[in-house]
């Protein structure tokens, strides 16, 4: 017999020698890029560029002019500074205290105080504005009606239309942020150093102020910032409360450039600085937490024990439970007075009860049906779609299938660090005008909404990621099977609580997304959130109190399937 040589099959040429690198992994990496263009670069890109051209395209810092060139847009960004500034402080003295409560002492009530946490976490800001402008509105307002018909003073004891009554409610829905960051802090620090510190003569007060918060300082600080940036880029309670009292902020003043004529290059220009200043905090955020890693110095295997505050414990959970009532408690009670009452101002009585306002709200208003179809539609897109896009992003940044796979990560967090009402800014500009012209299509809304909460989808992803062993698809490799079997029939069966949570996260945030919304809807894909938003504006509380509480209730549904299929920690959990 004779021998038969196997001769290797030459090398191709040409065309086919370029074509040849193009394996699975890198053909994915380019489409992962093209879309990570569409949604991040190509939007910011149009911000700056139409910033500077005219509306015929030509070069000009006119825009620039025209933006700050009056004192009251000035004096927005400044009120938009100092909002940002008194919310941050404000809520860290709500959730500092509260977080130390739990992680570190035996204060009791732990899981009705976690609880309302998470009613702040869901409730959308502008539902919390409604629910203090029914309270604490200086003519109808129902605290201030107690104390006149108690005191006999024809004079208002609260006026929520004034700055400090927008810092208030602003921090208020706020310091949920603070309470995830300090919270899973607090929870790592080993009882060893407080122990020093008792054992040296200290008191707990004095424990707690020279060692344990010092030693999350940094994280307080990185959560301090995160509040300030949220503050500065809200719409709906500034828009609420601030208005009726002539108080204008940034995202308040571009939303009159978007009045006709839309005026979208002086928009671009005035939301410039905004996006500087978010830009450098979020890197300053990013180096001082990761300056926390000092906290675990300790060594590994330290114990962590609940410090006995002995009566005071109850003090602890009194400030607890007060944050939670003026957060959720109280202004859910007045939402759902006025949910169910003919007119919210005669009150609570048997007259006054009915259910028409949800009636008319589910059935019988002529757009009220669709508006809840395009939430829910809406949010169901953007929630697969994110969680989609963004596993297999973490699948090739973590397994490093080809060279810059890390800008793809880099792409995917950028978001956190752009204001929502900047990023509608970016798309109305990049995709308004033909030839796509999406402006007004529920596709702009999906596609801006992916983009807004991508980084939570993502931070999600990359974690579970990085859980599994690479060996588990490369089993699926030698069997035959390609990288994208592996990722569906493998990675995401296990991760799948991870991506449900994620999902469920970012679901309930395009539910009540309005900054986004409010620029790129038309009357078609108006959601619940701007339909709130205009019935506030007509004054008809009765009706968007019924609907905000449908959106309520819903969201809470959503976190109670959470805690069901992911874990009662889905939400407040920090990766």
């Amino acid at each position: 017999m004779s021998d038969i040589t196997l001769k290797p099959a030459p090398a191709p040429r040409g065309r086919l020698a370029n074509l040849a690198p193009l394996e699975p992994g890198r053909l994915l990496w380019f489409g992962l890029a093209a879309v990570m263009i569409f949604l991040v670069v190509y939007p910011l890109w149009q911000i700056v560029s139409v910033s500077l051209h005219d509306s015929d395209g030509n070069f000009t810092f006119e825009n620039y002019a025209k933006a700050f060139g009056r004192a009251r847009y000035i004096q927005s960004f400044t009120n938009s500074l100092w909002l940002g500034v008194c919310a941050c402080v404000l809520s860290l003295c709500f959730a500092v205290p509260i977080s130390w409560g739990l992680a570190r002492t035996d204060m009791p009530g732990k899981r009705f105080v976690w609880l309302g946490v998470i009613g702040a976490y869901v409730m959308p800001p502008f539902m919390g504005a409604i629910g203090w402008i029914l309270l604490a509105g200086p003519n109808a307002g129902w605290l201030n009606r107690i104390f006149r018909s108690l005191s006999g003073m024809d004079v208002a004891l609260f006026d929520i239309y004034t700055f400090s009554g927008l810092v208030f409610v602003v921090a208020l829905y706020s310091f949920p942020l603070v309470f995830v960051f300090v919270n899973a802090a607090l929870e790592l620090v080993s009882s060893e150093m407080e122990d020093a510190g008792a054992i040296l003569g200290a008191s707990i007060w004095h424990v707690a102020r020279r060692i344990t918060i010092p030693i999350v300082l940094p994280t307080i600080i990185g959560a301090g910032i995160i509040v300030f940036l949220e503050a500065v880029s809200l719409f709906g309670a500034p828009a609420l409360l601030g208005t009726p009292a002539r108080i204008s902020v940034v995202t308040t003043t571009l939303f009159e450039f978007f009045s006709n004529p839309v005026r979208v290059e002086v928009a671009a220009a005035y939301s410039m600085p905004l996006l500087l200043i978010t830009v450098i905090l979020f890197l300053l955020q990013y180096w001082v937490i990761r300056r926390r890693g000092y906290v675990t110095q300790t060594g590994k295997g330290g114990e962590r024990r609940m410090m006995k505050l002995g009566p005071w414990r109850w003090a602890v959970f009194a400030y607890g439970f007060g944050v939670i009532f003026l957060a959720v408690i109280l202004p859910l009670i007045i939402i759902v007075q006025a949910a169910l009452s003919k007119a919210w101002g005669q009150g609570f009585s048997f007259d006054n009860l009915t259910l028409n306002n949800f009636r008319y709200i589910l059935f019988e208003h002529s757009t009220a049906g669709q508006t809840v179809i395009n939430s829910a539609m809406f949010s169901f897109w953007t929630a697969t779609l994110a969680v989609t896009l963004t596993l297999l992003i973490a699948y090739i940044v973590n397994r490093k299938l080809v060279p810059f796979s890390s800008v793809l990560g880099f792409l995917a967090v950028t978001p956190f660090v752009i204001p929502g009402i900047v990023l509608a800014i970016g798309f109305y500009a990049a995709y308004a005008p033909p030839p796509l012209a999406l402006y007004g299509t529920g596709l702009i809304m999906v596609l801006s909404f992916t983009t807004r909460f991508m980084p939570v989808a993502y931070i999600n992803a990359a974690s579970g990621m990085r859980s599994l062993h690479p060996e588990m698809e490369e089993a699926v490799r030698i069997l035959g099977g390609s990288r994208m079997t592996a990722i569906r029939r493998v990675i995401a069966p296990l991760l799948k609580r991870s991506l449900a949570g994620a999902w469920l996260i970012v679901f309930i945030g395009a539910t009540r997304e309005l900054s986004t919304a409010i620029f790129l809807y038309v009357g078609a894909t108006r959601t619940m959130s701007i339909m709130i938003y205009d019935l506030s504006e007509e004054g008809r509380f009765e009706h968007l109190s019924a609907l905000g509480l449908v959106l309520v209730v819903a969201t809470m549904a959503f976190v109670a399937i959470g805690f069901r299929v992911v874990g009662r920690d889905f939400m407040l959990k920090r990766s």
